[in-house]
């Protein structure tokens, strides 16, 4: 039964503060707790390590800057993959959303999924990834990957019964980890060591490749720009899904107005928290014990240091809340993409139906499974990781997309325009393909692998289009 038939319409129930909660619940998943051990190594000092933060920082609000005129003037479901098709043409934004599906969201999901198991396995030591549950050979299954996938689906099964209750999770999920947050970095602060301090931030701007050891290798110009571009793998994608928010704008209650601002503010408050919490790490951790955290676990080494003998079993809670919240707030989002390409004729015809709750139902279904299977399959973390470049040049795309609309739609309502156009829409572009085009040199056994799975969508738009009928033109791939 179509959406038209059966009356059912997305509702407009989400307002600022949601919109808003759901940009900060989407970014701060796990990788604020971890990644901070292997930008260490990889640039080799205090100062550096701030500095990757801060470049990703102002990325990340440049971007929403800039996608908030997109926002405002195409403010319904869909969000990227609609700027993306409107811009440029179906092709650009079916690989975008092919991508999304295959991994970018899927794999985020599974990730954080695990990341929450991982974390609960302090508290309780049964659902640990050591725990293995069954040995196939090829496939060991463990507690954990059980755990995260009961998370994903009970998450799924709240989000199908309507957007209210995911609403709910993630407003007081999110508000709950970043007064966590806030506390963390406070304490923190109140418990800095100034000789730690001291020596963490003299020489803080030598960069250098800093093993596990204490060793110390010299970077020549060029190298050290791909050190750089290295580092800020983690740093994205653990400033990644701020534009989640433009999935759902079809369900703002003033979507010309709300998703920009949302965007500034979400986007706001995570890079301070991001900047502050690691400001925290130098200031309690030296930068030996920073490369050197069990499992990357920067976290959780600062806080025994903050909180004490405690301070493990206080960083898992936060990470559970955390986690679960941004799993939430990815799972309400990511389907409203497969429901706007079902409506072009790109995806699944019943993705794009509603069910009685109004809300894409089996978009939710079918990503529940993908990225479950991705948690089986062990190598989210890798898929992850091949695809950073590959979300960078979308945005890069989408941003230069700004451009090409005020050519091709000079008199179209823009309630909001980009902030600093043209300069900073440049300047991301120009650091964006700066980072892919040093990933590709410096680390192409992410970039290419990346890059195929994007491309493998090719064949499949074309496929698709071929079976497409003059009768029914959404009935693609079903």
């Amino acid at each position: 039964m179509s959406e038209e038939t059966s009356q059912h319409k997305l509702k407009h129930e989400l307002g600022l503060l949601d919109g808003t909660m759901l940009v900060a619940g989407s970014m701060i998943g796990s990788g604020i707790f971890i990644v901070s051990a292997d930008i260490t190594r990889n640039v080799g000092s205090a100062g550096w390590l701030i500095a990757v933060w801060l470049i990703t920082g102002f990325m990340t609000l440049t971007a929403a800057l800039s996608y908030g005129e997109l926002s405002a003037m195409f403010p319904k479901a869909g969000g990227q993959y609609i700027y993306l098709k409107e811009s440029y043409n179906k092709l650009v934004a079916f690989l975008y959303g092919w991508s999304f599906f295959a991994v970018i969201q899927t794999g985020t999901i599974a990730a954080v999924g695990v990341a929450f198991s991982k974390f609960t396995a302090y508290l309780i030591p049964a659902v640990s990834e050591d725990n293995i549950l069954l040995d196939v050979g090829f496939m060991k299954i463990s507690a954990a990957q059980i755990v995260s996938i009961v998370l994903i689906f009970f998450l799924t099964f709240i989000n199908t019964k309507g957007v209210k209750g995911g609403k709910v999770i993630q407003t007081t999920f999110t508000l709950t980890k970043l007064l966590s947050l806030f506390g963390l970095i406070i304490f923190g602060f109140f418990a800095f060591k100034s000789d730690i301090w001291n020596a963490n931030w003299t020489n803080a701007w030598d960069m250098h490749k800093l093993a596990k050891d204490g060793t110390t290798t010299d970077y020549t110009m060029s190298a050290a720009l791909g050190a750089i571009a290295i580092a800020m793998v983690g740093s994205i994608f653990s400033s990644d899904a701020w534009n989640n928010v433009t999935f759902i704008a079809g369900e703002m209650k003033n979507p010309k107005r709300d998703v920009a601002l949302s965007l500034f503010f979400g986007t706001m408050i995570v890079t301070i928290i991001y900047v502050s919490a690691n400001i925290v790490y130098t200031g309690v951790l030296s930068l030996h014990d920073i490369v050197n955290a069990d499992k990357d676990r920067v976290a959780v080494s600062a806080s025994h240091v903050i909180f004490g003998n405690m301070g493990s079993y206080i960083i898992a809670v936060m990470i559970m809340i955390s986690t679960f919240g941004c799993n939430n707030g990815l799972i309400l989002a990511g389907s409203r993409v497969y429901y706007s390409m079902a409506k072009d004729g790109l995806f699944f015809k019943k993705t794009g139906t509603l069910n009685q709750h109004d809300v894409p139902e089996f978009g939710l279904w079918i990503q529940a499974v993908v990225a479950s299977i991705l948690c089986l399959s062990g190598r989210y973390g890798d898929l992850l990781d091949m695809i950073s470049f590959v979300v960078v040049l979308f945005y890069v795309l989408t941003i230069i997309g700004i451009f090409i609309l005020r050519k091709k739609m000079p008199n179209a309502e823009r309630p909001y325009k980009a902030f600093g156009y043209p300069v900073l829409p440049i300047i991301y572009i120009i650091m964006g393909l700066a980072f892919c085009t040093l990933l590709i040199v410096y680390k192409p056994e992410f970039t290419w692998p990346g890059l195929i799975i994007v491309l493998i969508g090719i064949p499949i738009y074309y496929i698709s289009q071929r079976n497409v009928t003059n009768e029914d033109k959404t009935n693609v791939l079903n």
